[in-house]
């Protein structure tokens, strides 16, 4: 695979990094360079122009609620059109925590209405009740090349409640935690290649077989990525499991 390059864009990455999200590209670039991948990391920040061709996986980490404001204004009126095609031609878009909230119609803040990007059917609302913390674990179903019902876990923190539209698939079911609303038992979106999740800490050195499947599913490879030797791996996710309770 020497001749393939995985390419992954950061949007706001010196702002939406919280809770060690930017492990989440580490990770990816780590897993796609053992396997002799060559990736590529680029970055769109405030008002820089976003190129709907220019990666495989567009990657928005979550932030604090000024820098989310920001981040919120530029997606809607910079980047919009191009973050939607790029979906269309099926990359990957990772959006996690507050990048997350940024994926539906809008999010209320009290008095004020955060735009969204409109990619998927979804809204979030700040709530005057307590935020939803702790570590979470939630059971998924992906397919393409990862058959059967698969567990993740991490760490959330949000003080938002988010409500899927009629018909849109959440990313998994709750098993511990809270999830979008701490109501339905639905934790994050997933409508093609889009997904959102309300999972830090960091999600994908918790999760490898995720972060495995983001690889495979954004390179469009017939056949599945050659296992690692995941040691270090297994035992970081089985302790992200007990520490949830799973």
């Amino acid at each position: 695979m020497a001749d393939r390059t995985l390419r992954v864009c950061a949007l706001y990455p010196d702002l939406m990094n919280i809770y060690a999200d930017r492990g989440n590209l580490i990770m990816l670039a780590r897993r796609s360079q053992w396997r002799g991948l060559g990736f590529e990391l680029l970055s769109a920040g405030l008002g820089t122009p976003l190129d709907p061709d220019g990666a495989d996986i567009y990657y928005i980490g979550g932030g604090q609620d000024r820098d989310q404001k920001l981040c919120a204004r530029d997606l809607a009126e910079a980047k919009r059109d191009a973050i939607h095609a790029a979906a269309a031609r099926g990359a990957v878009i990772l959006a996690v925590c507050g990048g997350y909230q940024l994926l539906g119609h809008s999010y209320q803040l009290g008095e004020d209405s955060l735009p969204g990007v409109g990619l998927v059917d979804l809204h979030t609302v700040r709530s005057d009740g307590p935020r939803l913390i702790g570590n979470v674990a939630i059971e998924v179903e992906l397919g393409d090349g990862a058959e059967g019902h698969h567990v993740l876990a991490g760490f959330e923190n949000h003080g938002g409640r988010t409500f899927l539209g009629a018909g849109v698939q959440p990313l998994g079911r709750v098993l511990k935690g809270h999830g979008n609303n701490d109501r339905d038992g639905q934790e994050g979106v997933r409508a093609g290649n889009v997904i959102g999740t309300y999972l830090h800490g960091p999600l994908l050195p918790k999760n490898a077989w995720f972060a495995d499947w983001l690889i495979a599913t954004a390179l469009n490879l017939a056949a599945p990525l050659e296992p690692l030797a995941d040691e270090l791996e297994q035992a970081a996710h089985a302790e992200a499991r007990r520490a949830a309770g799973v």
